[in-house]
């Protein structure tokens, strides 16, 4: 199933380079988040059916894409466990280095549980900078308490 997604998500990147559209472009016409959009077509959230309608119709996509779009995906499928790629080893290298930090700040601050991924929000800016330009990410999610039974 996720090689499917995978490879829509493939597919959907050529298109979408051949069709010369940003990722903000698209989710204007999609009429959400570009962070979320790029990671539903690269197979990483599950559209609505109307959201992967749009999309099929954006990117000539046949009917068993569309339908591929909408379904829930198996989330956090990169091809190795540590990633080879160099920009999202970073990220790795940021939880092995920061991970444990920002768990204590973070539980220091709330208590004893977790910032979710699913009611989430993320944005990507560019902000220039005299010694080059820097990539800033704001992430924010929803404090999850731990039970207690």
């Amino acid at each position: 199933m996720n090689d499917e997604k995978t490879a829509l998500g493939q597919k959907i990147l050529k298109l979408k380079k051949q069709k010369g559209l940003t990722w903000t472009e698209i989710a204007v016409k999609l009429g959400h988040a570009p962070v979320w959009v790029c990671a539903a077509c690269m197979g990483q959230m599950s559209m609505t059916p109307e959201t992967a309608e749009q999309t099929a119709t954006l990117f000539g996509l046949d009917e068993a894409e569309t339908a591929l779009l909408a379904e829930p995906p198996y989330r956090g499928s990169l091809p190795t466990v540590v990633p080879a790629d160099p920009l999202i080893y970073r990220f790795y290298e940021l939880v092995s280095v920061y991970g444990t930090t920002w768990k204590e700040l973070i539980q220091e601050e709330f208590g004893d549980g977790i910032m979710s991924a699913i009611d989430f929000d993320m944005t990507m800016e560019r902000q220039p900078d005299q010694k080059g330009d820097r990539v800033k990410i704001t992430m924010s999610g929803k404090f999850l308490p731990y039970k207690r039974y």
